[in-house]
């Protein structure tokens, strides 16, 4: 995870470098170019599927984690979204029935392991893996994690490729029993 800030943070800096030096005129070719704003209208009716490998919602207090894990899986083809809290989780899973759902079991409000039960227990969600993803390794709360509702219990830190490869066990699994 330390590996991902830094990165961020030599790219933010060299970004930044690069546009203190531009001269600013209207002429420079690396100046961004306004478009003409459109209005878009969504279409109605369901929600369509993204295209790639699938949809990933990311359920975790930690802004960071959020971050670097939704940006790895757009960056990897998939489409992700976050969510804060468990409660806000099983909003946005009910919404849009993602593909695997990532959560965090210490949240404020509910916590993973709750979310995942709700999850569970409900007729649009019973069906999406859920992987737990936690900073809190412990034996007790895995079985509990796993009796409550969840696929699969991973232990932080965790790095972004090892999260993707279980996610994409999941989703393959899901696609050939549906």
């Amino acid at each position: 995870m330390i590996y991902y800030a830094m990165l961020a943070n030599r790219r933010l800096l060299s970004c930044l470098t690069v546009m203190s030096s531009r001269s600013g005129s209207p002429d420079d070719p690396l100046e961004p170019r306004r478009r003409p704003s459109r209005s878009r209208r969504r279409p109605k009716g369901p929600r369509a599927r993204p295209q790639g490998h699938g949809l990933v919602l990311i359920v975790d207090d930690a802004v960071d984690a959020r971050e670097m894990y939704s940006q790895h899986f757009r960056h990897h083809g998939y489409a992700a979204l976050t969510a804060p809290d468990g409660a806000t989780g099983i909003e946005a899973a009910l919404r849009t029935k993602p593909d695997v759902i990532v959560m965090d079991v210490a949240m404020p409000g509910m916590s993973g392991v709750s979310a995942a039960h709700h999850l569970r227990h409900h007729p649009r969600t019973c069906r999406i893996p859920i992987i737990i993803l936690t900073g809190h390794p412990s034996r007790t709360l895995e079985l509990g994690a796993l009796e409550m509702g969840a696929d699969l219990f991973l232990t932080k830190p965790c790095l972004p490729d090892d999260l993707e490869a279980e996610v994409k066990k999941l989703i393959d699994v899901r696609r050939r029993s549906t």
